[in-house]
């Protein structure tokens, strides 16, 4: 056996809201796969261009690698997000340039630090987090 069909594929890991995304990436053709479909193929056409954004910056460096994406939890949106992020993190790590890490960040700096940001949780007295029922006393 060969050194290469014995090595695992790197991991790497895109959080956003409640979305979970896991990158591996190996030496190949550039074939990138979320849940098993190519994204080229995915159904929703804005969900599909987040997730491209990151590999049209990448520019030659796509071609080179194939990339499967795991995302679990939260909305498609946040799924796009995160898979976006794991994306971006496996292609810096896998290619240990740093020119494209400079292009990643300038395109979205959120690609390869994540958002903190979450929904607020509702509270009592009201429909939301925030809102409460108006109130007239005269």
């Amino acid at each position: 056996m060969s050194s290469s069909a014995t090595k695992k594929p790197k991991l790497y890991s895109g959080i956003r809201k409640m979305a979970r995304a896991t990158a591996s990436i190996t030496p190949g053709v550039g074939r990138v796969r979320v849940n098993g479909y190519l994204v080229e193929a995915l159904p929703n056409e804005l969900q599909r261009e987040i997730i491209l954004g990151p590999l049209r910056t990448a520019g030659e460096y796509r071609s080179k690698v194939n990339i499967d994406i795991s995302v679990k939890g939260g909305g498609y949106m946040g799924q796009a997000y995160a898979s976006a992020m794991a994306l971006s993190r496996a292609l810096v790590g896998f290619v240990k340039s740093s020119d494209l890490k400079k292009k990643l960040l300038e395109y979205d700096k959120h690609l390869l630090t994540g958002d903190p940001r979450q929904a607020e949780p509702k509270k009592f007295g009201g429909p939301g987090a925030r809102r409460r029922k108006q109130k007239s006393y005269r």
